[in-house]
Formats: structure tokens, sequence, C-alpha cells
């Protein structure tokens, strides 16, 4: 993708304000590639910006709220800078009413637009710029994988690379089928060529990303499988690490654990979201696995990947869900045993079939539950993060620590943030270090010389 720069003023700036997953991640460092490739410099500072944009989520009730505020709050900084150009952007802008909705409440919006457009983004900021009218262009249903978007990453290091787009699970908690569209694979050319690439230009790790990235490439003309993909970027050289997430249960084959197993660049981190440890409630959810399926995924893995570290996702509150359901969940925790759990209460989300189930949790119970699950999820963290005490593990060194700059941070294979002195020429390096002090949720260490 070529991006016309038409008459450059470097002394523009942008700013960029992300809420929600790691693709919304990814989509904000291409926006900020096409901005860089339009002559804008990034700035930390609204009052300094040209451009603010607003990259939202759709996920949770409390990411809506958040970026209602935001929008709010700019309103004197427009007033006093009239020239500014303030865009909304992402899924929240793909749900039904909601771009409508945002212009009418709120006039000093220069431009909004979804996921499926946000490749012309440099066409919409020209004319805001020569145009005196608010700018909304959706497109409700996906368009074809356009690759070459200039993108500017977040680290120096480590990489996100899109292996899919989309959604085709529906389950019935969930938005990302309405706002992000159907599944999409990309071409396995394309993504070995990003990896390429990347590790040209010194990056050491990449994390594959989709909504279900098991699923890669059952559209494609030429059929290729997640786990042939993941022998075929394990081939790049110069690659250290490579990550993916998240896979959905019910596509998780043998041939994938296989994959993981043999392929020496690829961790042994697994993300397995769960959502609930209750079969009534998993096929509530349209999940299409059991509890019991889903454990004997988490023995195969096991077996198969000694030392692997397992990672989930898990919903409290869901409707419908029973003390009965919740214990099943609390059960399912303490017998898997992960490393870390991304814990959410239920929010409900419109157009999604859960929100018109009758039988909703009430709050004080949701939270309730909620916070013993955490304490639970925690007491599991604490007890492996303290297995590592006086371990020498290696270290991909990926900055400085944000608590100190004295010290470097990094992870583990297994995904485990570690903190230790040590000088900045390390960054990017593959470092063996002694962990010295287990923390709740990170490592401390020193350098083996």
């Amino acid at each position: 993708m070529k991006i016309e720069k038409g008459n450059i003023d470097l002394s523009k700036k942008y700013l960029i304000e992300t809420w929600g997953c790691q693709m919304n991640e990814e989509d904000s460092e291409k926006l900020a590639g096409m901005l860089r490739s339009m002559g804008y410099e990034s700035t930390m500072f609204r009052n300094k910006a040209d451009v603010i944009i607003f990259n939202t989520c759709a996920v949770r009730e409390n990411a809506e709220l958040k970026v209602y505020g935001n929008i709010g709050a700019l309103k004197a900084l427009k007033r006093e800078n009239p020239d500014m150009i303030l865009a909304v952007c992402g899924c929240m802008m793909q749900q039904k009413g909601m771009p409508e909705e945002i212009l009418r409440k709120y006039k000093h919006v220069d431009i909004v637009f979804g996921t499926h457009n946000a490749h012309k983004f440099p066409e919409y900021l020209e004319r805001a710029r020569t145009e005196n009218a608010q700018i909304c262009e959706i497109y409700e249903k996906e368009t074809e994988i356009v690759e070459g978007i200039p993108i500017v990453r977040d680290s120096s290091v480590k990489a996100f690379v899109t292996i899919t787009y989309g959604c085709d699970n529906f389950c019935t908690f969930c938005v990302v089928p309405y706002v992000r569209g159907r599944e999409r694979s990309r071409k396995p050319q394309d993504i070995l060529s990003e990896v390429r690439d990347l590790v040209s230009k010194g990056y050491k790790e990449v994390t594959l990303l989709g909504q279900n990235v098991n699923s890669y490439g059952y559209n494609l003309q030429e059929k290729v499988t997640f786990s042939e993909l993941l022998r075929m970027v394990n081939e790049v050289e110069g690659l250290e690490r490579i990550r993916f997430m998240s896979p959905h249960p019910k596509d998780l084959k043998e041939d994938v654990i296989e994959a993981v197993r043999d392929c020496e660049k690829v961790v042994e981190q697994i993300h397995l979201p769960v959502q609930s440890g209750s079969t009534a409630l998993l096929k509530r959810m349209n999940r299409n696995y059991t509890r019991e399926n889903y454990l004997d995924i988490v023995k195969k893995i096991k077996e198969a990947i000694p030392g692997v570290a397992l990672t989930t996702d898990i919903i409290i509150g869901f409707p419908g869900e029973t003390e009965e359901d919740f214990m099943e969940t609390l059960k399912l925790v303490e017998e898997v045993k992960y490393d870390s759990a991304y814990t959410f209460i239920y929010s409900r989300r419109k157009y999604t079939p859960a929100d018109r189930m009758k039988e909703q949790v009430p709050e004080d119970v949701k939270h309730e539950r909620f916070n013993r699950l955490v304490e639970a999820v925690n007491k599991n963290s604490i007890e492996i993060n303290k297995s590592y005490q006086d371990q020498v593990v290696e270290i991909l060194v990926e900055g400085k620590s944000k608590n100190n700059d004295e010290y470097l941070q990094g992870r583990t294979r297994t995904g485990k943030t570690v903190n230790f002195p040590g000088d900045e020429v390390l960054v990017g390096k593959l470092v063996q270090v002694k962990i010295t002090k287990a923390r709740s949720f990170s490592l401390m260490g020193e350098l083996v010389q």
C-alpha cells in the first residue's frame, strides 16, 4: 500500500490512544505508520497534537465509558485549537447506531471510521483538513486484506504479526464477529515476508495474532494449517522466539501441540481461553466444547510439553451462572493451575444473544464471585512464581524496567516478567539470569556472567 505524502509538514504531531486487545494495538501501530509516512511525528501530549485518534473497543462496557469521557474532555482543547483533527475509530464504531450517536453528541469530532476501512485514514485526514464537515465512513462488511500498510512498532525487540482477521465462532457474549467481520486468513508468503522484514530490522520475537489462530488457513485457496505455518515461521533465520494468541480450544488439535513441542523457537506458553468451568454455561456461551474436552486438551499439552505455562480467559457472572456453575470454574482453576488468567465480570453487549438472556446475574453476586476467583488464580500464580527461585532462566531483554531505570526487563520463554540490574546495551539480546526473588506477578534476578 502506497501512502501519498502530499505537502509534508514535519512540525505536525499526532497522538493515538488505544483501548482493547492486541488486535487494536496493532491497528494503532498501522495508523501511526500511515501518519509517519505523511510526515507527522508522535507526541505524548494532547495539547501538542495536531491529530488525535481514539481507537476504541466494544468488548467491555468500561472501555466504552472511557471513550465517552475522553471525547468529552477534548471539547475545550478543540475550542482552543480548532485546527486540531479528532478522529474516533475501532470496534466501537462498527456497532449499529454508534457513529451517528458520537457525531450527534460530540460536534467537535471530525472523523469517524471503522475497522474494515482503517487503511483509508490518510484520505479521510486530507478531507478533514480541506472540508468544513464531519466525515463518517463505516464499511458494514469486511474487505479484502490490504497488505503493505506502513507500521510503527511500540517495541524494537518484539512485534505483533496478524495472521487472521475477524471471527466465525459467534460466542453468545461476544461482539467480535459483528465488529471485526468474518474470518479471513493472510497468505503464508505475506506473513513470512513480514516476519523476515522484522528480523532484518533487529526484531527477535513475534506474536502471531488472530481471534482464533487454530483455524488459520481454512479459507485460503492453497490450504495451510496453523501447525504448518508455525513450522514455516520457525525456519526464519535470525528469529529467536515465536508466541501466538489466541487459540480456540475446540480447534486445538494434536498437530498444533506437536508443532509447539518440535519447533525450538515456539515458546512453552499457550494461552487457552476457557471462559467457564461449567459445561452447561459453555453450551450457553456457544463455545462448542465441554469441561471434559478442555481438560483432555490440557492433559495432552502438559504431557507433550514439560514445564509449559498455561494462561486463560475467564468470564464471571454470565447469564444463568449458578453457584454450582461458579464452583465448577473454581475447581477447574485449581486443577489446571494456570500461570495467570485474564478475569472478567460479564458485561452485557447490545445485539449479542447473551444480552437477551433473561437470567442475568445480580451485580453484587458477580463481584463476590469475581473476588473469589481472583484470589484462587493469584494463589496459583504465586506458587508457580516461587518455583523459579534460584533457577537460571533464559531472558529476552525487552528494555528498561518500568519501575527502576537501573534495571532491565525481559521475559522467560514461559512469559514470566523478570527485572534485573543491567546495562541498556543488552536490550534485544538473550541472557541468562538467576532468579533471586519471586513476587506475585513478576520475578527479580541477577545476570549470570
